[in-house]
């Protein structure tokens, strides 16, 4: 297979891999924003509708197809060069990976209980909520880069 393929399409694979990824957490870094100010203005129906709609567009036209985009880009370059499941930092990396699924699941409920005007959630709490995306960046980058343990 392998002389079937362009020398440069692991490099390929990966550039679109790591385009995704941006799109997706740029989503991510901007929906808990969107909560802290749908949040803060539950009680202005006009304003709270505008918060929905960019949510759900969020979600759905850029979070979504971002993350399973940056998945399948990831299992391709798994798929062509799967010693890298054996080593310690990719392991972490996927833990954070789905750490991040997991952040993304809470903003599609966080989406819908808004959305019917259920704020199980104060504004400081979205607050504190929308950093964790940028702590899972921060880790896995630092994994893919220094390669601990390699």
């Amino acid at each position: 297979m392998e002389n079937l393929l362009p020398n440069n399409f692991y490099l390929w694979l990966k550039a679109f891999h790591l385009i995704f990824m941006v799109a997706w957490f740029a989503g991510l870094f901007y929906i808990f924003r969107l909560f802290v100010y749908h949040a803060r203005h539950q009680d202005e129906p006009k304003l709270a509708q505008v918060y929905t709609v960019m949510e759900r567009k969020l979600l759905y036209i850029i979070i979504h197809p971002a993350m399973l985009m940056t998945i399948l880009f990831g299992v391709l370059l798994i798929s062509m060069n799967p010693s890298v499941l054996r080593a310690g930092w990719f392991h972490g990396k996927l833990a954070m990976v789905f750490g991040l699924i997991g952040y993304q699941i809470l903003s599609g409920i966080t989406y819908k209980r808004f959305a019917q005007k259920d704020f199980y959630l104060t504004e400081k709490q979205c607050r504190w909520i929308n950093e964790i995306p940028t702590i899972f960046l921060i880790g896995i980058i630092l994994l893919v880069v220094l390669k601990p343990g390699s």
